[in-house]
């Protein structure tokens, strides 16, 4: 039966079945192959998106701009001072003015709650840039890397190390669980994903013959794993006063070469970016200054490795993201 998700709000991957992730990883592919021939594609021509920017971000927002024009639309962007949204204006009545202006509305920030009642009364699709809780984008793209490399999904073996409750453990989670591979978090039992949605993505991986796991062992959490996956350690938005804590508890999962060599040796490494593989940051001096540390969530070594995929990942947001809009505004058929 033909998938057909015009109209269709993006918020996270729990609302999609995994024909209809299917659809999308597939049109990924055939937008990418047009934008490295360079075929046209502006399927969209004369429609218009605001992006509504509470947390700031280079991949979320870069690919967002060049999708849509290259899809031939209006972009808008609106960061935190730019609108009235939450301060003098309910998000309700934020979305039904950007509604009538706009044909989709994408958002980026913190409670999952917020781009929810966007979608509940823009009246067009809204698309999750990330919330605190999921990140759905970004597993498209990672989706779209994972069968680049491997020639497919069904039956892999990923491990995800570190804070396994963040938005990407969930949503990497959910995604494992919808496309038939195994998922692991390792991570401390303090940072595991919430009970109920590892029930919910269990129940979900079972109809889908694959297997979620949760362990606190290094060796075991990586051994086998096709690809292993980190993010840094202390999420945007969180105190600065937790990166004394986080750093104790998550210094023994730091992705090394030592950990990838318990993988396959086919294994990749994958990591959503920005990442403190070094102190040539801000923070990661700051960081480094502060508590000694010059590699946090992986090694440099790792990083720069044959292994990383990160770039690939970074690209391919911007294929995915284009797909996304393209099938809920009507582009794709």
């Amino acid at each position: 039966m033909a998938v057909n998700i015009r109209g269709r709000n993006y918020l996270k991957l729990l609302d999609y079945t995994p024909e209809e992730i299917r659809y999308l990883l597939d049109l990924s592919k055939q937008f990418k192959n047009m934008k490295r021939n360079g075929v046209p594609h502006k399927y969209l021509d004369n429609r218009n998106i605001v992006l509504l920017f509470e947390k700031t971000s280079t991949r979320t927002r870069c690919a967002f701009e060049v999708a849509g024009r290259d899809l031939g639309m209006g972009v808008t962007y609106l960061d935190p001072g730019s609108s009235q949204m939450g301060k003098k204006e309910s998000i309700a009545d934020t979305a039904r003015v950007l509604g009538r202006m706009y044909d989709g509305i994408e958002y980026r920030g913190y409670d999952q709650s917020v781009v929810e009642e966007l979608a509940e009364y823009a009246g067009v699709p809204v698309w999750n840039g990330l919330t605190d809780q999921f990140h759905p984008t970004q597993m498209l793209a990672d989706l779209l890397t994972l069968e680049e490399k491997f020639g497919c999904l069904k039956g892999l073996r990923f491990t995800y190390m570190g804070d396994a409750r963040n938005n990407m453990g969930n949503s990497l989670m959910v995604a494992c669980a919808k496309m038939g591979i195994h998922f692991t978090a390792c991570a401390p039992k303090e940072l595991f994903p919430a009970q109920e949605l590892v029930d919910e993505a269990r129940r979900i991986a079972e109809e889908n013959e694959c297997t979620i796991r949760l362990t606190e062992d290094v060796d075991q959490g990586v051994k086998d794993a096709d690809a292993v996956y980190t993010d840094i350690w202390v999420s945007m938005g969180e105190p600065d006063s937790v990166w004394g804590t986080r750093i104790e508890l998550l210094r023994r999962y730091q992705v090394n070469e030592e950990v990838m060599k318990k993988a396959r040796h086919t294994a990749i490494f994958m990591h959503c970016l920005p990442s403190f593989h070094d102190t040539r940051t801000t923070i990661g001096a700051e960081i480094a200054e502060k508590f000694g540390i010059t590699e946090m969530e992986v090694t440099d070594e790792v990083f720069e490795s044959r292994q990383s995929v990160v770039f690939d990942q970074a690209e391919n947001r911007m294929h995915t993201i284009k797909a996304v809009m393209a099938a809920t505004l009507g582009g794709a058929e």
